[in-house]
């Protein structure tokens, strides 16, 4: 018999891909709250949209009713939040969306966990520790974020504390490296340089390109997160990183060479304000949990190429959108 959940923000990246792992792999209850925003959509969940273990209900984590509403239709024993504002771009220019998300929403949830007796796990990031020039960031490194996305996503992490401190509520923390794979807006990194790869269009690469990120593929974050809920204990955080490490240029050509694009069409632009130089996590705690990631970089890279190849009907809709507008404003250049 698998578990009750309700997953705030399931429509979006990495939380579609827990909410379609836990209803089609493991027969999980999954109900979806999402207000679907540019990058939440339904078609993300168009695998699991029929089956009978399955709920979306359109709705922000930030309106009480909203999440009162969707406890009461799914009688939930936990609530997983991935709801959140991701885009440190985005955070620069708009910071109040990801303080109405990040901290308000959280603590609705955490309202609606206490007085329903629920199981909490807040999704996080490793942004929230800042750059790290050499090492590995553990669970006891201090929080320094330096953009106001990872500063309201560490807001939220150490409200989820406080929350276990002075009420005894049973949440926990997981914090990811940095996720790729299907269904990814592309306005992150790896999407964006595939279907601009694939479209002849411009690679913007910020800065000198040595940025260093530990990549995690979707579906092992995924895992790391039920392993957490299912075998973390409460008011205890846990990383899970992925089992590479590589600077953005290195991924940029390792891209170009996938998808037949030419080195000519990388383009080193200006830097983003702030910009972490590298993310490193120690995954120890999670891994003594039972978990260790599966896809290495170079085949989930591979994978996740195809599936932007294969998949137009995904992005199509999306590359003649609102993010048409936004990208021009980011780049200062037009799409093809």
């Amino acid at each position: 018999m698998g578990m009750k959940l309700l997953v705030c923000g399931g429509a979006g990246f990495i939380g579609s891909t827990y909410a379609r792992q836990r209803v089609l792999e493991h027969g999980d209850e999954v109900t979806v709250l999402d207000k679907l925003t540019y990058a939440g959509r339904e078609e993300n969940l168009r695998e699991v949209a029929e089956h009978p273990s399955f709920r979306f209900m359109r709705g922000a984590i930030e309106d009480p009713a909203a999440v009162s509403a969707a406890i009461a239709g799914g009688s939930p024993e936990a609530i997983v939040n991935f709801a959140a504002e991701t885009h440190v771009d985005r955070s620069i220019s708009e910071p109040d969306a990801f303080v109405a998300t990040h901290a308000l929403g959280t603590y609705v949830l955490l309202e609606a966990a206490r007085e329903h007796g629920l199981r909490y796990l807040q999704v996080s990031t490793d942004e929230v520790y800042g750059s790290i020039e050499q090492g590995t960031f553990t669970e006891d490194s201090p929080l320094r974020p330096s953009s106001p996305y990872s500063a309201t996503k560490a807001g939220a992490d150490l409200l989820v504390q406080a929350y276990v401190h002075t009420y005894g509520l049973p949440a926990l923390i997981c914090r990811g490296s940095n996720n790729y794979g299907p269904y990814q807006y592309p306005e992150k990194l790896i999407p964006l340089m595939i279907l601009n790869a694939l479209h002849g269009d411009s690679l913007p690469v910020y800065g000198d390109g040595m940025q260093v990120r530990n990549w995690i593929h979707c579906s092992d974050f995924a895992r790391a997160i039920a392993h957490v809920l299912e075998r973390g204990v409460p008011g205890e955080v846990y990383n899970a990183g992925g089992p590479d490490e590589q600077p953005n240029i290195e991924v940029v050509r390792r891209i170009v060479a996938l998808t037949g694009a030419s080195d000519a069409q990388i383009e080193h632009v200006t830097d983003r304000p702030g910009h972490d130089r590298r993310y490193s996590l120690s995954s120890q705690k999670v891994r003594a949990l039972g978990w260790s990631p599966q896809v290495r970089f170079d085949d989930g890279l591979e994978r996740t190429v195809a599936w932007y190849r294969e998949n137009s009907w995904w992005w199509e809709p999306i590359r003649s959108g609102e993010y048409r507008a936004y990208y021009e404003r980011q780049y200062g250049r037009a799409l093809s």
